[in-house]
């Protein structure tokens, strides 16, 4: 009969899995957090240029997008971003794909945030 001293240390392979899957899922959390970050924080923007859209021109609303995108370091271009209005509302829309190096894997979020508010006139 093996005593209890034989039986310490048999299950290192089970805590180097553990330890492997912790650090994939914080690295992709590393990753793909502040990403997502920035693309709540474009569509905040977005939402606030719709309301302040009865001042504004449809190209100035688009311009203020895609300027915003740069600052948040987001791969937004000008044919990703249309503003239009229809009959009292605006809607802007952005669609555009982030892709996230991982060490040997490349991961494309894709983004498509639309944004469809009523214009007030004040």
């Amino acid at each position: 009969m093996r005593s209890l001293q034989t039986r310490f240390g048999q299950g290192k392979i089970g805590c180097v899995i553990w330890v492997l899957v912790l650090a994939v899922f914080f690295t992709a959390c590393w990753k793909i957090i502040p990403v997502k970050i920035k693309t709540a924080e474009l569509y905040d923007f977005m939402e606030e240029q719709a309301q302040r859209a009865t001042r504004t021109s449809s190209e100035s609303v688009k311009k203020n997008v895609l300027a915003r995108a740069k600052d948040l370091g987001l791969p937004v271009g000008p044919k990703d971003v249309t503003v239009q209005r229809r009959g009292g509302r605006v809607v802007i829309t952005a669609r555009y794909s982030i892709p996230v190096e991982f060490p040997g894997y490349t991961y494309v979020i894709e983004v498509d945030h639309v944004v469809d508010r009523p214009v007030f006139a004040v």
